[in-house]
């Protein structure tokens, strides 16, 4: 069993659709407000509290690096480029098909092996 995903969406339905979504792939879901170091994973939405991306870089300020997966429609080369500074994953909205959960498993892989 891997250490549980953090989702970090401020959008109440989004957030239900991802919980429900990544539950039935089989994920452990962290608790709302729970240790973010002890999470797998961190799944933030492009508008959580207004700027997701801020959102990381404030967590990777702080020496957190968990591995992190953006969900971001339409971004931009820029954006892409300052996630990937972050150490972070876009994955395009609208999402389709297993990409995120692939993307999930992908990034938490490597912490596996460790």
């Amino acid at each position: 069993m891997h250490a549980p995903i953090a989702l970090l969406v401020s959008d109440q339905a989004v957030l239900s659709s991802l919980q429900f979504a990544l539950s039935v792939e089989g994920f452990a879901l962290a608790a709302a407000g729970g240790d973010l170091a002890a999470a797998g994973a961190v799944v933030i939405d492009q508008g959580y509290r207004g700027d997701g991306l801020a959102a990381l870089v404030a967590l990777r300020s702080r020496g957190n690096a968990v591995p992190a997966i953006l969900l971001a429609t339409n971004p931009t080369p820029s954006y892409r480029a300052r996630a990937a500074d972050a150490g972070a994953v876009v994955i395009e909205k609208p999402l389709l098909g297993d990409e995120l959960s692939s993307a999930i498993s992908h990034v938490i892989e490597p912490r596996k092996a460790a």
